[in-house]
């Protein structure tokens, strides 16, 4: 697991050269877009969020004693439920929506590394590309939503609970990477194969989504720099998984 992490981790280190040697920077344009706005209406919303989670928190604790540390704690607890879910929102939001102009990057990588697409392609038209997407995204949201509360109610326990928010970036991680690698795999795959596929890479998708994940950190570059490189190295470490499962 841990070498297949590494592995995916190492695919970024040409992303930048491979997308301007392929002169693909012209297709990230729409997505970029996408994901500036996505980021902006979730960022305001979230602003305007925590307070109120906060105060919601506070006045379960109805004793006069401690109130100012109890809302204190509360609306730092609901900054972080509203970043969390932030992060996931516009994780899925993005990748769903970008889909359509993320298989033709994808495919021009494959293309360039197996120099020729003869072997058998799904041929799916731009809606179905979308249709696609939004449907990965939804079934992926769904089950990162119903880990991902648990998992960060648990992180906030002293001590232990360092472990239970690692273990929260590494699910965001995954369901990131999982989202990249689907570009390349509706191309090969249907809907369940996929799925059953990044099941058995799964360090390959957490690797992936590592980078992805770090780069959001990025305030404003990250947003405008993640599809390019997440997709590029996810779409040359997946061609290379394909090529090897054929062979």
């Amino acid at each position: 697991m841990i070498k297949n992490i590494l592995s995916a981790i190492k695919a970024y280190a040409g992303s930048f050269g491979l997308i301007s040697k392929l002169k693909l920077w012209k297709y990230f344009i729409v997505p970029v877009v996408i994901s500036l706005i996505t980021a902006t209406i979730i960022g305001f919303t979230s602003y305007g969020l925590s307070d109120n989670i906060g105060v919601f928190i506070a006045k379960l604790w109805i004793w006069d004693w401690g109130k100012e540390t109890v809302t204190t704690i509360a609306s730092f607890i609901g900054a972080v439920f509203v970043l969390v879910i932030g992060f996931l929102l516009y994780k899925h939001i993005v990748m769903a929506l970008s889909a359509p102009f993320m298989s033709p990057v994808s495919e021009k990588i494959e293309t360039y590394i197996n120099r020729d697409l003869t072997h058998n392609h799904r041929k799916t038209s731009f809606q179905e590309q979308l249709i696609r997407g939004v449907r990965i995204s939804l079934r992926n949201l769904s089950k990162e939503i119903l880990f991902t509360i648990p998992l960060l109610l648990l992180s906030f326990i002293p001590i232990i609970g360092l472990i239970f928010t690692v273990l929260l970036f590494l699910l965001q991680a995954y369901y990131a990477g999982f989202g990249n690698m689907d570009y390349t795999l509706e191309r090969h795959l249907n809907y369940k194969n996929s799925i059953n596929f990044v099941g058995k890479n799964k360090g390959y998708a957490i690797g992936n989504g590592i980078v992805f994940m770090l780069c959001l950190l990025i305030p404003v570059l990250g947003i405008i720099i993640v599809l390019p490189l997440s997709v590029t190295a996810a779409s040359v470490k997946t061609v290379a998984l394909l090529n090897k499962e054929s062979n």
